[in-house]
């Protein structure tokens, strides 16, 4: 029956078309590589590179038998939408291209956005950091960020001593001005765990004398948060983190909610999660990029089988300890092209059980302390 088969013409012809999909594709995947090469490090080529942990052995990706029938589906409640118009790269592969980092510094600030490279913001912590410090970080790359934390003194003046989260320590470290960054670096930076150092307890001093006679005496304290949400708000590096920032953050707080989980900016309660707004990290045609930071078993649900138990489940109230042992952050999962429906399985299965929802879409790299794995 001649409609079940074609002649040699047509087969010949469709065999010159498949020949041409084929060059214009591998054309267009040389072209992509040359110029993501060009753009820099932190933005990605086709492909993982060689030598990376696989995409699929970082994290644990969601899985319905194990997690619900829902556990990759979109949220269908949202109460915030992206701006119209808002488009993202929808086509570039993310995974394994971030550089890689040993210690990651968020400065207290006060501010959601900042000139366009930080350290260049005069007379700040920022500047003094990265410019003006004698001593520079021993143990690998320091990824340095301005933070929307409040200042102690609730002003954004670069005059008045600040605060500095450093990760994946965990360890908030106060009056931190530009004259004892030296300090800062050599006895709580150089000195701290980094992301590839294994998961073990961590002593950090409480408080420490700056040899300079006129700096102010830094001390450090554990930070009372098990997981920490990081947003990449700057606006003046591009419009889309500035704008999607804030929407996130609306939508992570609602859903943290539900489990008593949120925690305002000046909320110390322990055992909750912080959500922080952050400067530039690079990739920000992949708008919104969100880095979540969190402890071993941060909530006790890493093991928990979402699928086998009805309705939703939260971890009992944390209970304030002075005698936890201090280990920082176990994992961070950076992920982007985030929007406001992806917010409630970034809470439910990111932010408490450690795992990712769209690893194919979303995942940009990160690392695991307990398992000794890394993206880069």
């Amino acid at each position: 029956m001649s409609y079940k088969t074609e002649g040699s013409a047509a087969k010949k012809n469709h065999a010159a078309v498949g020949r041409s999909f084929k060059m214009t594709s591998t054309l267009k995947s040389f072209l992509n590589s040359a110029k993501q090469s060009l753009s820099g490090a932190s933005t990605p080529a086709p492909g993982t590179p060689d030598g990376n942990t696989p995409c699929s052995h970082l994290f644990p990706k969601v899985d319905p038998a194990v997690d619900g029938e829902d556990c990759d589906h979109d949220c269908d409640s949202c109460i915030v939408s992206l701006p119209k118009g808002f488009k993202i790269d929808e086509d570039d592969k993310l995974y394994g291209y971030v550089k890689g980092w040993s210690t990651h510094v968020l400065v207290a600030t006060g501010k959601t956005d900042w000139v366009r490279d930080v350290a260049d913001e005069k007379g700040s912590v920022m500047e003094a950091i990265d410019k003006n410090a004698d001593v520079k970080p021993s143990n690998g790359r320091l990824m340095l960020s301005a933070s929307n934390i409040p200042t102690p003194s609730h002003t954004t003046s670069y005059s008045e001593p600040t605060t500095v989260l450093l990760l994946p320590a965990f360890i908030v470290i106060e009056n931190v001005t530009p004259k004892n960054v030296n300090t800062l670096i050599s006895e709580f930076v150089n000195k701290g765990p980094t992301n590839s150092t294994p998961l073990g307890p961590i002593s950090i001093p409480a408080s420490l004398p700056d040899p300079l006679p006129t700096a102010d005496q830094l001390t450090s304290r554990p930070s009372p948060h098990r997981a920490l949400i990081l947003l990449c708000s700057q606006k003046t590096r591009d419009a889309r983190c500035g704008q999607s920032a804030p929407l996130l953050r609306k939508e992570l707080e609602r859903h943290l909610r539900v489990c008593g989980l949120f925690r305002d900016l000046d909320d110390e309660r322990p055992g909750g999660v912080g959500i922080y707004f952050i400067s530039h990290v690079g990739g920000h045609k992949y708008s919104a990029n969100v880095m979540v930071y969190r402890k071993a078993d941060a909530f006790g649900l890493d093991n928990v089988e979402r699928g086998k138990l009805d309705g939703e489940i939260c971890p009992p109230p944390a209970k304030p300890s002075a005698d936890e042992v201090q280990e920082g952050a176990a994992q961070c999962i950076w992920i982007a092209r985030v929007r406001p429906e992806d917010c409630e399985g970034i809470v439910k299965f990111t932010v408490l059980q450690g795992k990712v929802v769209k690893p194919e879409r979303q995942l940009r790299g990160g690392f695991d302390r307990q398992r000794g794995v890394f993206s880069w």
